[in-house]
């Protein structure tokens, strides 16, 4: 199997930087130094520099194809992979291929390529990366159209930026090297305004930017660099879900603002199985200020908060941590070890900043600590760890009290160490301390002292009980800590899914939303992949969106994965998850089941209004085709009088034959002014004034117009004829079609009616005898239908009324026509 071919984009901030132009002169260069390159599409809209330099490429010749009865070429992919060059140049990465192609997407033409192993050059600009599209929308005032997934964007092997200054790219628009002469003006006015290319021209250089910064953190990964390299400063500020979280956010922007060009992050790390002491509300104000001041919100999970902290900001290649003051009392810390200490003695060469705060000031007493978060392993060793430092102490201490106090005294002080222990550690170390403490007491403060014999029988009664009450304590304990366990399970649970429908709910894009995943489970690479349609050996797997260094591409190349449907998975690679972290990954794995599904919906959404566009703007081509067919037609209809009067003289077949062409010409002037009109409308650019209007007025106007055949018709209208909302110009053009149809197919033996009625806040006017042949569908009906709906009524036929077939038209009436008691109010 050959191996997959390299991709280059040259990527620009706007049309007209020279993109294509630099593509083709990669192409010649690769030429000249003996690689095989052929053109599979270039688009040089008439720019001849950029045909000049094509020459002498192979070209494939183009599909060609045809949609609504239009002609287009498109990159015939199938002779490119038969052809099998070295290097194909592709142009216009984004673009949108014609209903019918072989992909719906070009960049779809270039991912079958570089599977062929054929190398791609190819061109992009900016506004047509899906992640930029709502930011340029907003800047120029256009939504783009045709758009590029980042992730296809970001696989590419090299990305070149082609950069001109905004007044360079102005001045090739005033020389026509961009546009021809009638588009300049207004380009120059709008699209091209000096800050418009400004800004994308900086959105060019930052996307890049941070293209370059993943390659340098892929550097640093592959050849095992731990170290931070400063290429730029990044300030991270670790939140642990306190109040003081504003206090050192602030401080760290202080320190990003005196440092041009750097960065603000900021972290809150999770422990590994709970999420206790957090108030969800409490983080939602501090990302929201974070995000406020131009950083960035992370979360992420780790069994050792120091360790996520330092791991994170390792990844991220952080220069400075900013942290607060320990809110841990005296005990606690002793206990747990402080982390800003630990944080400084593993950080390395990352500055650390500890921070003083309110929230410090009262924890330099002595404390409780929190109950375990859970059981095993990791919480003996510290409950075991405190046993070992407590009991010696309150011995000693116990000791120089002797004399002053009696043997119970001292067995409920020993019983405070054992739920302290059993706090930290739950039932298995409190059951060790109880026994331990017990021996403890009867060592040193029962007669005779210094042995384990016991004399007196209050002393063997006390030390049975505190034993007793030690195990049950214990117990008591261990269940709380299983307890508090499983809620704060189940809260993490719940907060990671809500944390993730937050962002799907703020539009965030599913690279953002896999991202914030690998975050919350401090995974290094995670994927969301999708299996092609119909039976592979093996399947094919596109990524559909991936975060972290080399994400897996297939499900066989990742730690863990989690299947979503049939053809979806998320499959991450790093550290092994436990099972309820597992359970909570593949919670979140639905969700990102759901936010692609929706981001189809939306993507089917554009396309259909892709086509809507697309389908304006060939009404309006066919209006300017109509306009200079009647040009034409009045032309001949102006000649043809001419001839007709000077014919007097000829023979009357020759005069029957003018007058007849002159009629045909009238005909064919007044359709192509029904197409025009036709097709402005369908475009949006048919005026209409709609107010009340005199139905009786206009209706005086048609039969006028209509001459000698309007005096046929009979009309029949209620003696209180109430106005309608229409446009008078419109709706007397419309009736005079709908007569006319009527007096052109009505039978010999019966003359159009026209009845007119109010029902349902309407008025319904009715054309019947028009006869068996009322034709819905003719140009001139069809014309007065869409005029008749673009002010809010219908026109259709009516079959079955007793006259025969007829016109039903519907019209909406005033508000003070409806409720006639509305003018007095």
């Amino acid at each position: 199997m050959a191996a997959r071919g390299k991709l280059r984009i040259y990527l620009g901030a706007a049309p007209g930087v020279g993109k294509t132009y630099a593509m083709l002169e990669e192409g010649q260069r690769l030429r000249t130094q003996g690689a095989d390159v052929i053109i599979g599409f270039v688009e040089p809209h008439g720019r001849r520099p950029t045909a000049a330099m094509a020459e002498g490429i192979e070209t494939v010749p183009r599909r060609a194809m045809a949609h609504r009865g239009a002609d287009f070429t498109e990159m015939d992919v199938d002779a490119v992979l038969v052809r099998d060059p070295q290097v194909a140049l592709v142009d216009e990465l984004a673009h949108t291929n014609v209903p019918g192609s072989r992909n719906a997407k070009r960049w779809q033409d270039v991912e079958e390529l570089l599977d062929a192993g054929i190398d791609v050059v190819t061109t992009l600009n900016v506004q047509h990366l899906e992640s930029l599209n709502d930011v340029v929308a907003q800047i120029t005032g256009v939504r783009q159209r045709e758009r590029l997934p980042d992730e296809v964007a970001r696989r590419a092997d090299q990305i070149e930026l082609v950069d001109l200054p905004p007044e360079a790219v102005r001045r090739r628009m005033t020389h026509g090297a961009i546009y021809p002469p009638d588009r300049i003006e207004a380009a120059l006015t709008h699209y091209f305004r000096v800050g418009n290319l400004t800004a994308l021209r900086e959105l060019a250089l930052l996307w890049l930017a941070d293209r370059v910064e993943e390659g340098l953190q892929r550097y640093r990964t592959e050849h095992g660099i731990a170290a931070p390299w400063e290429t730029r400063e990044r300030i991270l500020v670790g939140l642990t879900g306190g109040r003081e979280g504003e206090t050192l956010i602030r401080r760290a922007a202080r320190i990003t603002a005196r440092t041009p060009g750097s960065e603000l992050l900021a972290l809150h790390v999770t422990p590994g199985d709970a999420l206790a002491g957090t108030d969800p509300a409490v983080l939602a104000e501090q990302r929201a200020l974070v995000e406020s001041l131009g950083g960035s919100y992370h979360q992420t999970t780790a069994a050792d908060v120091v360790q996520g902290l330092l791991d994170f900001a390792r990844a991220e290649n952080v220069t400075q941590i900013v942290l607060g003051a320990g809110r841990r009392g005296l005990l606690g810390s002793l206990l747990r070890g402080h982390v800003g200490r630990r944080t400084i003695r593993e950080s390395g060469p990352v500055d650390v900043h500890v921070v003083t705060h309110e929230e410090a000031a009262g924890a330099a007493g002595l404390a409780l600590p929190r109950p375990g978060r859970g059981t095993g392993r990791k919480r003996f060793l510290p409950a075991m760890a405190s046993a070992a430092v407590l009991l010696p102490a309150l011995t000693t201490v116990l000791t120089a009290l002797r004399g002053r106090l009696d043997l119970s005294s001292d067995l409920v002080l020993y019983l405070l160490v054992v739920v302290v222990v059993a706090l930290v550690g739950g039932l298995g170390p409190a059951l060790l301390v109880a026994i331990a403490a017990g021996l403890l007491a009867t060592y040193y403060f029962t007669v005779p002292v210094h042995t384990f014999d016991v004399e007196r029988g209050n002393d063997i009664i006390a030390l049975a009980v505190f034993v007793v009450v030690a195990v049950l304590v214990g117990t008591a304990a261990g269940t709380v800590t299983r307890r508090t366990y499983q809620a704060t399970r189940a809260t993490a649970e719940a907060a990671a899914l809500s944390r993730l429908a937050t962002a799907m709910m703020h539009g965030q894009d599913l690279p953002a939303l896999v991202e914030q995943l690998r975050e919350n489970f401090g995974l290094a690479a995670v994927s969301l992949l999708e299996r092609a349609p119909g039976p592979a050996a093996p399947p094919r797997w596109f990524v559909v969106a991936s975060a972290g260094e080399r994400p897996p591409e297939r499900p066989y190349d990742a730690d863990l994965e989690s299947p979503i449907d049939e053809y979806l998975t998320l499959a991450a690679r790093g550290r092994g998850l436990s099972a309820d972290d597992q359970d909570i990954f593949a919670a979140c794995a639905t969700q990102l089941g759901i936010a692609h599904a929706q981001g189809r919906v939306a993507l089917q959404a554009a396309e259909t209004g892709t086509r809507e566009a697309a389908e304006r703007s060939r009404a309006m081509a066919l209006a300017m085709a109509v306009r200079d067919l009647r040009a034409a037609l009045t032309v001949t209809s102006t000649v043809l009088i001419r001839l007709t009067d000077g014919t007097r003289d000829r023979p009357p077949r020759e005069r029957r034959l003018l007058a007849e062409a002159r009629e045909s010409a009238r005909r064919a002037e007044q359709l192509a002014g029904d197409l025009e009109d036709l097709g402005r409308l369908h475009a949006g650019a048919l005026e209409l004034h709609l107010r009340p209007v005199d139905v009786g007025e206009v209706l005086t106007t048609v039969l006028d117009d209509l001459g000698p055949g309007g005096r046929t018709i009979s009309v029949s209208l209620p003696e209180e004829l109430p106005d309608v909302i229409a446009d008078a110009a419109v709706l007397a053009r419309v009736l005079t079609s709908v007569a006319a149809e009527a007096l052109s197919r009505g039978g010999s033996d019966t003359s159009p009616a026209l009845t007119a009625e109010v029902s349902d806040d309407r008025l319904v006017m009715r054309m019947t005898g028009v006869g068996a042949e009322a034709d819905a569908g003719s140009l001139s009906v069809r014309l007065a239908r869409d005029l008749v709906e673009a002010m809010g009524g219908t026109l259709g036929v009516r079959a079955g009324h007793r006259r025969g077939t007829g016109w039903a038209l519907t019209l909406a009436l005033p508000v003070v026509a409806r409720h006639p008691g509305a003018a007095g109010r």
